[in-house]
């Protein structure tokens, strides 16, 4: 049994899912279960699925105050266990949205009904799609890093391809788990672009007014054949086939739905503040009475009548992230400020120091009078396009079309522009992103290790810093265990056949 919040952005009823029972009968049923897959899609790009993330890596520091939340996963000490939190959270959600999306494709297998075939077509096509995208986020957490030499017998995540509630199921070879993403993804993209063909369709009993371009659109409120390129160019980087990884990503680059790279500060704020930019590829329906959790351990923006507004963040950005931006760089001015409020640690106001913005918050969904963290979830930005592309013809040895596509995306941001060597696209890679939850997989990616993390200079006393091997100089080499997160102890207790990633122990 599923809750129909699973299945519906407006929860009325509870729905007994009885395998083989046919539910898809009506438009409606079918427009209900888009909503209820989109719902879902988005959870899975808020809060924790970044931050958990964000926090391991060399951008963040813990203040005095963060009380130890996200401490295991800050640290990767010993203390980062089979049992932490913050990762098996993000597994659980994952599987979790695996179940529902497996029902809408198995219930859009079951329709008959010609009156009803395109409907449940693009159905299918979005949930593939979105199978797709957490099973690749899983495998990036989850397993080491696709290697084709040894993606045969590396181990996958487990593959649970429609709904079994007793399965107790196995971990695929990582070869595996990409080929049925890769699998999904194509399937979603002829289903979707046949749809596409017949002209914009408006996503009945969707919240949102207006029509859907099933080709591609700027905010698109579902995914589009231009998410499903987006998501193809992820998977084309990380097998190491780096001419598609670039076609894909100039695909969407190029795509007639005319994305653009906010290039003024009035876009940069109009984009990320206002969720209203021409960057995002998707942009998922949010409402301000739904009160979404953001990313506010790096902001908390609290207020007294006495103080006026300030920051009460439990981690603040780290010097190594402020010195990746040159003054003129856009991102430093809009996602960096140190003048915006004032910081409360430990019950003191402390100025000048610069804090992470990026994700503050849409004021035209805060709820109150300070800025909560709510925002459109945006998981595919064209920005990214640009990277990936860079990437792959720095990898293939082209770096002089690397460099062309690298300084596209550098002078858009007012940043001094570079060469088109794999090291500068790695810094691009780190100024663009910081905050999506894309780091990791980054240095798992090349090779590389996390170097150490030093405080601002205006705000050395109010992180932690002791022991500084677990603080701010903590460093990760490229081969440490706990770069690829441990299978939940819960599930090897349910599934004794799931093997443990190196490192740790089944409890």
């Amino acid at each position: 049994m599923f809750a129909s919040c699973d299945l519906n952005l407006v929860p009325t009823t509870d729905i007994v899912y009885e395998e083989g029972t046919p539910l898809l009968l009506t438009k409606r049923d079918i427009a209900e279960f888009q909503n209820g897959v989109l719902a879902v899609y988005r959870g899975l790009h808020y809060g924790s699925h970044y931050q958990t993330v964000e926090v391991m890596t060399e951008c963040f520091n813990a203040t005095v105050d963060f009380g130890n939340n996200y401490g295991f996963v800050h640290r990767l000490g010993n203390g980062f266990t089979a049992s932490d939190s913050y990762t098996t959270g993000i597994w659980s959600s994952h599987y979790s949205a695996i179940k529902n999306y497996n029902i809408a494709i198995e219930q859009c297998k079951m329709v008959e009904d010609e009156a009803l075939m395109a409907d449940a077509n693009i159905l299918m096509g979005m949930a593939l799609f979105c199978r797709a995208s957490s099973y690749l986020t899983l495998a990036r957490h989850f397993s080491a890093d696709y290697d084709p030499a040894t993606a045969d017998t590396e181990l996958g995540v487990p593959l649970i391809l429609v709904y079994d509630q007793l399965e107790k199921p196995v971990r695929a070879t990582l070869q595996e788990v990409y080929d049925q993403i890769i699998e999904d993804l194509d399937y979603a993209e002829a289903l979707l672009e046949e749809a596409a063909a017949n002209g914009p369709i408006v996503l009945n009993n969707n919240p949102q007014e207006g029509t859907l371009n099933l080709a591609g659109q700027q905010r698109a409120i579902a995914p589009t054949v231009d998410a499903v390129k987006a998501i193809k160019a992820r998977y084309y980087l990380d097998t190491h086939e780096y001419d598609l990884a670039a076609e894909m990503a100039m695909d969407v680059i190029e795509s007639e739905a005319g994305y653009t790279l906010s290039s003024s500060l009035d876009e940069m704020n109009n984009e990320f503040m206002a969720d209203n930019g021409k960057e995002s590829l998707i942009r998922l329906y949010a409402t301000k009475a739904e009160g979404l959790v953001g990313c506010t351990i790096y902001t908390s923006v609290q207020s007294t009548e006495e103080e006026g507004k300030f920051f009460q963040p439990l981690f603040i950005p780290s010097q190594t992230i402020i010195n990746a931006y040159d003054n003129s760089d856009l991102r430093k001015q809009v996602w960096f400020p140190a003048d915006m409020y004032p910081v409360k640690i430990q019950g003191l106001l402390n100025e000048g120091i610069r804090m992470f913005t990026k994700y503050i918050g849409n004021p035209a969904l805060q709820q109150g009078n300070n800025e909560d963290g709510a925002h459109y979830c945006k998981p595919l930005m064209i920005a990214e396009m640009y990277l990936i592309a860079a990437e792959a013809n720095a990898q293939n040895g082209n770096e002089g079309d690397a460099q062309a596509i690298l300084n596209e995306l550098q002078n858009a941001r007012k940043a001094i522009a570079t060469d088109g060597s794999l090291e500068s696209v790695k810094k691009e890679w780190l100024r663009e992103t910081v905050g999506d939850g894309q780091r990791i997989n980054c240095i798992k990616r090349w090779g590389d290790g996390l170097p150490a993390r030093p405080a601002q200079k205006a705000a050395e006393n109010l992180v932690m810093a002791t022991p500084v091997s677990d603080y701010t100089g903590r460093e990760v080499a490229s081969d440490a265990h706990t770069l690829v997160w441990p299978i939940p102890s819960y599930e090897i207790k349910i599934s004794p056949a799931l093997i443990q990633n190196p490192g740790y122990s089944a409890e």
